[in-house]
């Protein structure tokens, strides 16, 4: 690719929390390396190479899961869907070495894990590579000042439709109704079509702890689904 210096991008949310189990710091010496998809790290990438998604999985297509929390869900798609090959992204480690010991205890061989920002990884993605994306409970940024954080701007937007096929799926979840309006404001100015959005999930659903704690604290989950155009 062409720009081989690092842009300055604010990255804001927590990298680690307070404490990780031992068995979290096993799994991410052992496992984390073997499981990236490689050259997304800047020191190893200055020019921001492609990937080679065809060399990565086999030539399956790819799907991308933004920020994956604890892993429930991209685990389970992982593991329903051995003909698709998995890129999941997500800046807090904790959660990484959570899916760590989930991929462990699922034998998954499906999936790849980029411990960081994904605008990182929209860098080294071929135009036109991931066949489908999920944005799942994303950080709500509630605050009317930090609206601009959210993914659902252009700054992130824009290099996901880049990325995506023509006809790709992307599915937002969350359970905060001004993400929902933010969503359908922005989403289709990026190059989307709205499929969908109700209140049941998709039929493959699994829920995740983030929606288990919307549902506990009162709060209604929304389901949303575009396509690409």
């Amino acid at each position: 690719m062409t720009n081989p210096e690092r842009p300055h991008r604010n990255f804001y949310g927590r990298r680690k929390g307070k404490h990780l189990k031992q068995s979290h710091e096993v799994y991410l010496d052992e496992d984390l390396a073997a499981l990236s998809p490689g050259l997304v790290s800047w020191e190893d990438n200055p020019a921001r190479d492609d990937l080679d998604l065809g060399a990565l999985f086999a030539g399956r297509d790819t799907w991308l899961e933004i920020g994956f929390g604890g892993g429930e869900h991209v685990i389970h798609q992982a593991g329903e869907n051995p003909q698709v090959g998995i890129i999941g992204c997500e800046p807090y480690i904790n959660g990484v070495a959570m899916l760590l010991g989930k991929i462990r205890k699922a034998s998954v061989e499906n999936l790849k894990i980029h411990p960081g920002d994904v605008r990182d990884m929209f860098d080294v993605l071929s135009e036109a590579s991931i066949s489908k994306a999920f944005l799942l409970y994303p950080d709500p940024w509630p605050k009317s000042r930090h609206h601009r954080r959210r993914f659902v701007t252009p700054e992130h937007l824009e290099p996901l439709a880049r990325v995506l096929k023509t006809g790709a799926e992307f599915r937002v979840a969350t359970d905060i109704p001004d993400y929902v309006r933010q969503t359908l404001e922005e989403v289709p100015n990026t190059g989307f079509e709205l499929v969908n959005q109700g209140a049941e999930p998709w039929d493959d659903w699994i829920s995740t702890r983030y929606e288990q704690k919307a549902l506990r604290e009162g709060r209604t989950p929304h389901y949303l689904t575009f396509c690409r155009l």
